[in-house]
């Protein structure tokens, strides 16, 4: 089961059967005083300032110099470590691919007080030795400093989008990100034959930035099945290599 807490969002791993409560006062919500706010911003998903119109003005503009934790993926890359383990009427189908995946910085996005430095990303996947698309998608991966926040918003030509949450330190070589079904903030949304006929209910991917300087992410994506009883984990990983590095954002390029 996946949560909101004031953190974000914690999982939760039980034996069935089991019996779930809440507290009465997890919807209550929490708000800090005004002049409480710490210098650097607010520290939980819910500490929030009165002044929600002001942006910041002093930040840096060279996005490069402050991804986090998202730094060791700015550039491009290829990768062929691969293995996708997905879905078929006959059971499931092991399929390694060839990818290459985009990642270049964005000017620091606002919302109000609220800042983002993040990179843009465009993956394009085939078979080996194959020139059709196997798998396209495109989205951002977003960090927030004040918080540690950490977004991947996804989207795939199949009619379905996502955005995932986690968190992450400035040094950290290792995060999970996880959207689930239902959610209003980290959620999931699929065409209506994917909602009939494959429905995504969690979406959760583990990123490891490794010493040499290649990365992995390793992801899993639960699908319900039509007509079958227990969920199944459409699981896809690689380990990139860089073949180029990333052009800076528009402001640090003045």
């Amino acid at each position: 089961m996946t949560r909101e807490v004031n953190g974000g969002l914690e999982i939760v791993e039980v034996r069935r059967p089991a019996v779930v409560t809440t507290d009465l006062r997890l919807d209550e919500p929490v708000t800090m005083e005004k002049d409480k706010i710490p210098a650097g911003g607010y520290s939980a998903m819910t500490d929030y300032p009165e002044d929600v119109y002001t942006e910041p003005s002093d930040f840096d503009v060279h996005t490069l110099k402050n991804l986090g934790p998202l730094t060791g993926l700015a550039g491009i890359w290829q990768g062929t470590r691969s293995l996708d383990v997905n879905p078929k009427a006959e059971g499931p189908e092991e399929q390694v691919f060839v990818e290459r995946i985009e990642l270049q910085p964005i000017d620091p996005q606002t919302n109000g007080p609220q800042l983002f430095y993040g990179l843009r990303y465009h993956t394009h996947i085939v078979k080996p030795g194959e020139v059709e698309t196997y798998h396209d998608q495109v989205g951002y991966w977003l960090w927030e400093p004040a918080t540690g926040n950490l977004i991947q918003t996804l989207a795939i030509p199949r009619g379905q989008i996502a955005m995932a949450f986690g968190r992450a330190a400035k040094d950290d070589t290792s995060f999970e990100l996880v959207a689930a079904r239902g959610s209003e903030m980290n959620g999931i949304c699929s065409n209506p034959f994917l909602e009939y006929a494959f429905k995504t209910i969690e979406y959760r991917i583990k990123v490891t930035i490794n010493p040499d300087g290649t990365w992995a992410y390793d992801e899993d994506t639960v699908l319900m099945i039509r007509g079958k009883t227990e969920p199944f984990h459409h699981a896809d990983r690689n380990v990139l290599t860089k073949v180029a590095k990333p052009t800076p954002n528009p402001l640090a390029r003045r």
